[in-house]
């Protein structure tokens, strides 16, 4: 008994140890969880953003993983952030699950991206054990993993809100959608959801960031197969306008977008193309010419540096390739509305 016992506080110490190597954590009461992570030296804030990715190398996974790796190098990586949809088809069965190591372990191996990787939960996440995902025993096997239902990650003149976007969308509890969710943590979607927006908003009113950054895997504006998601645009959009936030980051469209908000400064941005990409498969209605900067239906993914004064946003498909770029100034996005 006390041998097991003080195996099992070796293991616990160890964990934290390797979990405090590269991130700290602070929690404060009625906020999100937040996860500390320094800029660089000098001041700048770089990461890539990745969505709908595990498929254990399938569908160009591994090609796009090889690029974010020559990417995450030139632009001096940070961390990675993933809008969720992590595992297919079905999330992880359970914390062993080898789809954990054959889909994100064994796929990103560059030494660039050895940095956190911090992740939320898509759809087909909730599909599977949603738990298993959460749990730190994944962060014994790959200490990268980071993946909670919603937190913040406070890089200094960054802060990203990572929200669980997935219960918000009322669809997925009626039995037309023909797919069974693991709800176990949400008991009652008007109740969560309420929770979740009054801690969102805690932390948004708290922040002194330049830039603020939301982060979900359902798109609030979509010219993808998706299309925009109703219960965000009425629910967390409003939020977002009321505290100044610059970027909503998302996945769940397998394509890549840029989508600007027609009545405010924000940036609708869409990393959904890890690996099986939707060819030619355009939403008509939310199709519209004035609003929508740059639409790109095949694998790839994003990269972000920001500055005090300035950010940069680059998309590349699965050969490295630059696809669009937008680079903007604090004050000039702010009076371009």
């Amino acid at each position: 008994m006390n041998a097991h016992r003080s195996l099992t506080s070796a293991t616990a110490a160890t964990l934290c140890l390797l979990f405090s190597i590269f991130t700290s954590i602070v929690v404060t009461n009625g906020e999100l969880q937040r996860f500390i992570e320094p800029a660089k030296s000098d001041g700048s804030v770089s990461f890539i953003t990745i969505g709908d990715w595990g498929r254990r190398g399938d569908f160009n996974q591994s090609k796009v993983a090889y690029q974010m790796g020559r990417v995450g190098e030139k632009i001096g990586l940070d961390f990675v952030v993933s809008t969720g949809d992590n595992f297919y088809d079905n999330g992880l069965f359970s914390e062993y699950d080898p789809n954990f190591k054959e889909s994100f372990s064994d796929i990103y191996t560059a030494p660039s991206l050895q940095k956190q990787w911090y992740s939320v939960l898509g759809n087909h996440d909730y599909r599977g054990d949603s738990e298993a995902q959460l749990s730190s025993v994944l962060r014994e096997i790959d200490s990268r993993w980071i993946c909670l239902r919603s937190f913040v990650v406070d890089a200094e003149l960054v802060e990203i809100f990572f929200v669980d976007t997935t219960p918000f969308v009322k669809e997925y509890y009626t039995e037309e959608d023909g797919h069974t969710y693991d709800w176990r943590a949400v008991p009652s979607r008007s109740s969560y959801v309420k929770s979740l927006l009054r801690d969102l908003q805690a932390s948004l009113k708290r922040s002194k960031a330049t830039w603020k950054i939301v982060v979900g895997h359902h798109a609030m504006r979509s010219i993808g197969h998706h299309g925009d998601t109703k219960e965000l645009l009425e629910e967390l959009l409003p939020i977002m306008k009321e505290h100044g936030v610059d970027l909503y980051m998302n996945g769940h469209d397998h394509c890549l977008e840029h989508i600007s908000d027609e009545d405010s400064p924000i940036q609708f941005l869409t990393s959904g193309a890890g690996s099986k990409a939707w060819r030619g498969d355009v939403n008509p209605a939310t199709n519209d010419p004035k609003s929508v900067r740059f639409y790109y239906d095949g694998q790839g993914f994003m990269s972000a540096r920001f500055t005090q004064s300035d950010a940069e946003i680059v998309f590349y498909n699965v050969f490295g390739e630059v696809l669009h770029k937008w680079v903007t100034s604090k004050q000039l996005l702010h009076s371009s509305v």
